[in-house]
């Protein structure tokens, strides 16, 4: 039976990963930070899934879980980790305060670093192992290499999670272990309506951002009402963890030639200006 490790699947993407493997016959481990959430999905998704409580921001909390997988697979080799597990926490750089800004580094680049560790043994990332190697999937985003205003410190993340994967994943070849990217657009799930209102207008009030947040609100929901379903997300992963070749990067999201394609090839400068233009950042005059 094929095997898998998600992390964060509580809710959005990573439940989206673990219902739909779990329908596909996986044996499917899930780390969730609270016992109502484990109890909660449990029962959801049935004696496939395995509920671990974990923190990827708790490197000992990981190692537990580990154990238990390994216990749980007595001795089979694990087929698949998804590093799904992050948070994006929106603001203006010249004033955001550092502390969200390492929360997002402690979960978003060093927690996929410490999965890695914790699991890693278990995909077959070690000397002496017996089997077939594993596979690891990490979820980035499109703003893994793109980046837009307010997003800044999550974008960093995520262009250090891309870093972090292409280096893994030559690091792991001598060990087979495969390292593939998902970077999805705008996904119909809690985050996008909780990273568009997420900033703190009272906070940004008083600076030259203040009138300008309404707009990066109203800009993120829309795109959130034009989001992919969670799905499809899970679709890609599938197809990430079991293609015989897959790709190093996988993009998905709406309209990929305008959201994706145009604005890789387009000229810095030019995406400055729409930018600038969509949410007011002209400068002054």
């Amino acid at each position: 039976m094929r095997s898998c490790v998600i992390t964060g699947v509580s809710s959005g993407i990573g439940e989206a990963i673990a219902s739909d493997l779990v329908a596909r016959g996986w044996r499917v481990f899930g780390t969730v930070r609270s016992p109502e959430d484990a109890d909660r999905l449990g029962s959801a998704l049935g004696p496939g899934f395995t509920a671990l409580i974990a923190d990827v921001t708790d490197a000992d909390s990981l190692s537990r879980a580990a154990a238990t997988v390994s216990t749980g697979l007595d001795g089979e080799p694990l087929t698949g980790l998804v590093c799904n597990a992050g948070v994006s926490l929106p603001g203006p750089l010249l004033h955001q305060p550092l502390d969200e800004l390492d929360r997002q580094w402690k979960v978003n680049v060093l927690g996929q670093i410490a999965t890695v560790q914790a699991f890693g043994p278990l995909l077959g990332a070690q000397e002496g192992f017996a089997g077939k190697p594993g596979r690891i999937v990490m979820m980035s985003s499109v703003s893994g290499r793109l980046v837009w205003p307010f997003v800044g410190g999550y974008a960093a993340s995520k262009h250090a999670l891309e870093a972090v994967s292409h280096a893994l994943r030559r690091e792991l070849m001598p060990f087979g272990v495969d390292v593939v990217i998902v970077g999805p657009g705008p996904v119909d799930t809690p985050i996008w309506e909780k990273s568009g209102r997420a900033i703190d207008r009272v906070r940004y009030q008083p600076t030259f951002y203040g009138p300008i947040i309404e707009r990066f609100e109203k800009a993120v929901l829309e795109r959130a009402a034009d989001a992919l379903p969670a799905s499809a997300v899970a679709d890609t992963v599938h197809l990430a963890l079991t293609a015989d070749k897959p790709k190093a990067r996988y993009a998905l999201t709406r309209a990929m030639l305008m959201n994706w394609y145009l604005p890789l090839i387009l000229p810095d400068r030019w995406l400055d200006n729409l930018a600038a233009r969509r949410l007011g950042l002209l400068p002054r005059k």
